[in-house]
Order: C-alpha cells, then sequence, then structure tokens
C-alpha cells in the first residue's frame, strides 16, 4: 500500500505542474491585465511601468513562471496585488468557509442518497422508486445557482426563516452558523446527492441479483443482515467511485453558490481575483483545488482496498 500511495503521488506532481503552467499563462490570455486594473481610472504609462517593473510583469511570460514556480516550490505562493497580503495567508482565512460548505453538502448528500437508494432497490418498480427516480431527476436537472435563487426567494423573503446569506463563524455562534449554511449546503448537495442516489440505487440492483445473496437468502439469513452485511457493503466500491468525483464538483460548484449566498470562501475570493486580474492570488487558488482534487482521487483509491479484499496495490 505504502509504495502505491508514492507512486500515485509521484504521477500526481506531473498533473499539478501541468495545471499550474495551463493556469499561469490561459490567466494572462484575458484582456487587460493586474495593473490596469490596480490603477482604474488613473491609469497613467509611465507609472503602469514602473509598477510592471516593481512587480515583474515587464519580463517574458517564460521567465516570471519560472520565478513564480520557484517561489512556490519554496513555500511562497507571492504577494496579492491588490491587499499587499501574502497569498497563503488570505487562501488560509477563506479555506474553513469552503470547507464547511463541502462538509455539510456531502453529509447532507449522504444521508439524502444512500437510504434513498436502498429503499427504491428494495422496493423496485414501487411508488417509492418512482419517487427517488424523480428525485434523481429533479436533482441533476435544476442548476444549483437556480435552485440557491429558490430557496432564497422562500425561505429567506417569504417565510423570513433563514438568512439570506453572509456568513457567522462556527466559533462565535454555532446555531446561527449552521443558520447561514442550511441553504447553501442543500443548493450545492442536491446534485450531488441525485447522482449518488441513481448509483446507489444500480449497485444495489447488480448486487442483490448475485449468486451470493441469493444463496444466503435461500439459507435463510435475516433481511438486515443481508441487506447491510452482504449487499450494501458489496455495493459501496461504485458507490465511493462517484463519490469522489463529486467531491470534485462540490469544489468547482462552490464558485456559484459562495457568490449567490455571499460566502466568504475560496469560490469568492476565486471571483474576485478574476475581477481584480489578480494574477497571484488566483494562481494560488487553482493550484489549491487541483491539489485538493488529486488529494480526494488518492483516498478514494485507497479506501477501495478496505471495501474489497479482490484489491490488491
Amino acid at each position: 500500500m505504502l509504495k502505491y500511495i508514492i507512486k500515485r503521488i509521484l504521477v500526481a506532481l506531473p498533473v499539478i505542474f501541468g495545471i499550474s503552467v495551463i493556469a499561469f499563462f490561459l490567466i494572462r490570455l484575458v484582456p487587460g491585465d493586474t495593473i490596469t486594473a490596480l490603477l482604474g481610472a488613473n491609469y497613467n504609462e509611465q507609472q503602469a511601468l514602473i509598477l510592471r517593473a516593481k512587480y515583474g510583469l515587464d519580463q517574458p511570460l517564460p521567465v516570471q513562471y519560472l520565478i513564480w514556480l520557484k517561489n512556490v516550490l519554496s513555500g511562497d505562493f507571492g504577494v496579492s496585488f491588490f491587499t499587499n497580503e501574502p497569498v497563503v495567508k488570505i487562501i488560509m482565512e477563506r479555506l474553513p468557509v469552503t470547507l464547511e460548505l463541502m462538509l455539510i453538502s456531502l453529509l447532507y448528500s449522504i444521508f439524502i442518497a444512500i437510504p434513498l437508494g436502498t429503499i427504491a432497490a428494495l422496493k423496485r418498480n414501487s411508488a417509492t422508486d418512482y419517487g427517488a427516480s424523480v428525485f434523481g431527476l429533479l436533482g441533476v436537472s435544476i442548476p444549483n445557482f437556480w435552485l440557491g435563487i429558490l430557496l432564497i426567494a422562500y425561505f429567506s423573503l417569504h417565510l423570513r426563516w433563514l438568512p439570506s446569506g453572509g456568513f457567522v463563524s462556527f466559533w462565535v455562534d454555532p446555531a446561527e452558523n449552521i443558520r447561514h449554511m442550511i441553504m447553501p449546503s442543500i443548493a450545492l448537495g442536491t446534485a450531488v446527492g441525485a447522482v449518488i442516489m441513481r448509483m446507489t440505487r444500480s449497485s444495489m440492483l447488480e448486487v442483490l441479483g448475485q449468486d451470493y445473496i441469493k444463496m444466503a437468502d435461500a439459507k435463510g439469513v435475516t433481511n438486515k443482515r443481508l441487506i447491510f452485511n452482504h449487499a450494501l457493503k458489496n455495493s459501496f466500491v461504485p458507490i465511493v467511485t462517484v463519490l469522489g468525483i463529486q467531491m470534485g464538483y462540490l469544489l468547482g460548484g462552490s464558485v456559484v453558490i459562495e457568490k449567490i449566498f455571499a460566502l466568504p470562501g475560496i469560490g469568492q475570493l476565486s471571483l474576485q481575483a478574476i475581477t481584480n486580474r489578480d494574477y497571484a492570488l488566483l494562481q494560488g487558488c487553482i493550484l489549491l483545488i487541483a491539489t485538493g482534487f488529486v488529494v480526494i482521487n488518492l483516498i478514494v483509491d485507497i479506501i477501495y482496498g478496505f471495501l474489497d479484499p479482490k484489491i490488491r496495490y
């Protein structure tokens, strides 16, 4: 297992390197640059030249990339052009918000999807099964930003039960923190839950049709033990695969949801960096998301070995 983990990390390094190259150069294809956005209406060509020289933006792009890469390898992701704060410091301040949003969204989707998918498989072609199918279809069809707007319109503006946006730290007021995170988590996690539910149902149906399940049923194994000890456990491998992919979706989907609900996380930070042409900050956010996706996939592969004894690395 240790050799496999080391091998996967070595394979992941070129991937992250490739992402850094693409991110660095694609950002600079966007019209305008950092200095133009920084000076705004006070733009002056002479002052712009001075600032470009100060930040090293007057050098060829390959040279700029190599300097930035060298600094990143030493743990220095640069300084934000607009706040003059270290990029690492800014990201670490915003990261807990995004991680909390991801965690609550994931828990919500799992607690809804796996029981619903399991029941739908056990009661195939029943009203429960059809209801679960409708939930899955609606979940993957409704865009998360539109669902977020509907939730705000109903629960905030109409019923006035929940705040429409903003963020309160869990350590300051736990109850208020949960109230602010309910709607964003539902908006972000519903599509993920729909995908997991559909996979759980199909995986369970496949496992329930296996000969060893029929044999266990014929031997008089109780339904509870048959479902939880045999069927559900053996259906988890494809579910975990989808779960790992969907966690990457949560990272990407948080950009829009954080903007709609005014959550000060990595997603909104990335949008601000794009608007301001803050190259260093945006590159740091992209690298963080890419690295997170690679780590999630590595964890999923390791979990395989515990779920399926036939898998050996």
